[in-house]
């Protein structure tokens, strides 16, 4: 029994130092995200919704017009912003679809941005804007399309510019959309726990 009584404290101590640390994880698996990421989500509210109008493609296999629509909410309880564009040519037929990933990493106090578009995928630099946003994209060695975006009063224009280094830039791609409505998605239409 001595021996037993010698090992009670520092058992006590173990286990309250392991009981910290599942406290911790337990923290970070709140399934709606944290207060942070929900107030960098808050400041891209303005993309919120269903939104329509047409995409100028250019570039050196020619030109093309789509009709553009987007689609943004939020998932995760507010903790992340997901984005499905959609490309239409005159048939109907889609010609482009993206669907991209907007998130907050508070370590790196910085926005995250995770796209899959045409078969590729990647994570590009985001930051918001005081009306909008810009980020990029690699377009080879030495070369990069940049997007600025500017969205208010219900309008979501965006210009894409290809740009080398030594060169001026050249314009790829020019969106102005109109919003046509909320949504729901992606946070409604959740699977039940039971029927």
């Amino acid at each position: 029994m001595p021996i037993l009584r010698s090992f009670a404290a520092p058992l006590a101590v173990l286990a309250l130092f392991l009981a910290v640390p599942s406290a911790g994880l337990a923290q970070q698996q709140n399934p709606a995200g944290s207060q942070a990421q929900r107030d960098a989500m808050a400041r891209l509210a303005f993309m919120d919704g269903e939104w329509r109008g047409t995409a100028a493609i250019g570039g050196p296999g020619g030109s093309m017009t789509l009709t553009q629509t987007e689609r943004v909410g939020t998932h995760l309880g507010g903790s992340i912003r997901v984005v499905e564009g959609r490309g239409y040519a005159a048939d109907g037929t889609t010609q482009f679809n993206a669907f991209a990933i907007i998130g907050w990493d508070e370590r790196a106090q910085a926005y995250t941005f995770h796209t899959y578009a045409q078969g590729y995928q990647g994570d590009y630099p985001f930051e918001a804007t005081e009306d909008g946003f810009r980020w990029q994209t690699p377009a080879g060695p030495g070369a990069t399309i940049q997007y600025v975006a500017t969205i208010k009063d219900g309008r979501w224009h965006e210009v894409g510019h290809y740009v080398r280094e030594g060169q001026a830039p050249l314009p790829y791609i020019e969106m102005d959309l109109r919003r046509v409505g909320d949504t729901g998605w992606p946070g409604a239409g959740a699977v039940a726990p039971s029927e």
